[in-house]
């Protein structure tokens, strides 16, 4: 007989371990699925402190793996110290060369995102559940920010998030760790911004790595060797592996299968309800269906959606959980690839010690506060930071050997992200004709930026190049690349949360509307994407989902 399990748990990001963590801590027998291959903490990390000469071709994707398998790392993303990390392409492709064009970049491994994140975490403030509703756009958040809050402060006292308090309404401060210290040339730059430029901030990094240690964790505090996507021994950034893993583990309910792909959820449209769970083994090829009696899927927004629209009626193209017509649609990414830098005069004396994860943020300046008139609704914040790079070789022997001891001079550069406005024909959906290996249909994607994105990067590139100049920078530039969605790798919505069952998929406690025992609480999720990095909110979402489920289970009513 099949064992049985109170939850499943399909996905083990950073939405997936923290539903494992929370299920399991509170009494619930739980199968977590993923599928990638496994990565243990610590013992799979194969190039973890390791120098460039003892990394295959010194860390550099050959070519000919990048055009055959991980087309991805064209964009930057994928290196031989990462690569098991990374969704092999070809292996499992998506349809690339129909639809709009899009880059879906995927982890393949236990831990997910988890494992190659940048780290960067920021709360949602209230005007980011509220605008839609202001804007007459989309639909209304069915929750905001004071019902969220305390999960946000139950989720950063667990895994440590490092920064500076700044008392912004728009950016609300985390419970921190102290931050990672900006250096000289960093705060030479704050300094004149924002003298030069009023109502303009520029603030410490707020990073999922610690600055102080978890003992009770077993975790240290960064080491500065800012090789976080390699995986972290110490345990020093959130990641599944590090943190909620070995807490669910510890409770002795948890089961993980990883090389499990899931293609779709059995329903019964009697009770309304998911009953199973169809999982393929990625090695075997062999399918099976396991007995669920609560789901909560959080395979990554793009995933979740392909999986609960393959999820369909009998003798129907249409998903059971689609009764709203919504699902596929309202896809957001963040928009990026505006970056400005300039040089800074003097400070040669000084170096910064050690490699800093992070760097300083300009936080979103437009349309708050009443403004008006800049020509596009929402706004944009600026990541960066400020570096000395060595000198290049030149010449031979020890000339050349003494040279490369020098440093060049202090730059600074940072780029823009912005919001993406929630637009209902922005969708994905499934091919008609083309399967993957394990006979799921691939996943086609029709998603643009549109004339509101563009005007507001066009606006970041040019007060980019204000602020600098303003704080007395050389040289200045900035250059505009290629906008494509997903790039940012923010990809939400897709099975949007809302009020309404005839508007959206999910309800406020991300759960869905046509099924009560299933909750959604990855990206797909999202109403809106506000202009900061999303995983606290999907973090803090799942533990405040978990925090229902578990009471509705009691109650009797899933």
């Amino acid at each position: 007989m099949a064992e049985k399990f109170d939850a499943i748990v399909i996905g083990s990001g950073v939405s997936g371990g923290w539903a494992a963590k929370e299920l399991t801590e509170k009494g619930l027998k739980v199968l977590m699925l993923d599928r990638g291959v496994m990565v243990e903490h610590g013992e799979d990390y194969d190039y973890d402190g390791k120098p460039a000469y003892e990394i295959p071709a010194r860390d550099m994707m050959p070519k000919a793996l990048v055009e055959s398998d991980y087309f991805i790392a064209k964009h930057g993303y994928v290196s031989p110290a990462n690569q098991k990390y990374y969704n092999n392409d070809r292996l499992n492709p998506y349809a690339y060369d129909e639809g709009d064009k899009f880059y879906w970049i995927r982890p393949a491994a236990v831990g997910g995102k988890s494992l190659i994140w940048g780290r960067w975490s920021f709360r949602w403030g209230e005007d980011d559940f509220a605008a839609n509703k202001r804007e007459n756009i989309a639909i209304d958040w069915p929750i905001r920010y004071d019902d969220i809050a305390p999960w946000y402060d139950y989720v950063e006292k667990y895994i440590g998030v490092s920064g500076s308090r700044e008392n912004l309404p728009h950016l609300p401060d985390s419970q921190f760790q102290p931050p990672m210290q900006m250096n000289i040339a960093e705060k030479w730059v704050k300094e004149r911004l924002e003298s030069s430029m009023p109502g303009r901030k520029l603030i410490n990094t707020r990073l999922s790595n610690m600055t102080e240690d978890k003992e009770a964790q077993g975790r240290s505090k960064c080491q500065f060797r800012n090789q976080c996507g390699r995986g972290c021994s110490f345990g020093a950034y959130f990641s599944t592996q590090a943190v909620t893993l070995p807490a669910a583990r510890a409770t002795g309910r948890l089961t993980l299968r990883p090389d499990s792909v899931v293609s779709n959820l059995e329903y019964d449209p009697k009770t309304k309800k998911v009953t199973g769970v169809r999982v393929v083994n990625t090695k075997t090829r062999q399918a099976e269906v396991i007995p669920a009696r609560m789901v909560f899927l959080c395979a990554s927004a793009m995933a979740s959606t392909q999986i609960l629209m393959n999820s369909r009626i009998p003798g129907s193209g249409k998903s059971h959980f689609d009764t709203s017509g919504t699902l596929g649609k309202y896809v957001m990414d963040h928009i990026f690839r505006v970056g400005i830098s300039g040089d800074i005069p003097g400070m040669t004396d000084f170096i910064e010690y050690g490699r800093r994860p992070g760097g300083v943020y300009i936080p979103r300046f437009r349309n708050i506060g009443g403004e008006e008139g800049v020509g596009f609704k929402r706004g944009y914040g600026y990541q960066g930071g400020a570096r000395r790079d060595p000198l290049p070789p030149k010449g031979f022997g020890a000339s050349m050997k003494q040279g490369m001891r020098g440093y060049g001079g202090w730059k600074f550069g940072m780029g823009a992200f912005g919001e993406c406005l929630p637009y209902e024909d922005n969708h994905v959906s499934l091919h008609p004709d083309k399967v993957d290996r394990f006979g799921i249909p691939l996943m086609r994607f029709d998603v643009t930026f549109r004339d509101n994105e563009l005007k507001m990067m066009s606006d970041a590139r040019t007060e980019g190049e204000k602020m600098l100049r303003a704080a007395g920078l050389t040289n200045v530039t900035s250059e505009r690349r290629e906008h494509v969605p997903g790039d940012a790798i923010h990809e939400m919505g897709g099975a949007r949360m809302g009020a309404d069952p005839r508007q959206s998929v999910l309800n406020k406690w991300s759960q869905a509307h046509d099924a009560a025992n299933l909750f959604v609480t990855d990206g797909a999720q999202m109403a809106s994407v506000s202009c900061v990095n999303p995983s606290l909110t999907f973090m803090a979402l799942t533990a405040r989902a978990t925090d229902y489920a578990v009471k509705q289970m009691k109650a009797g009513a899933i």
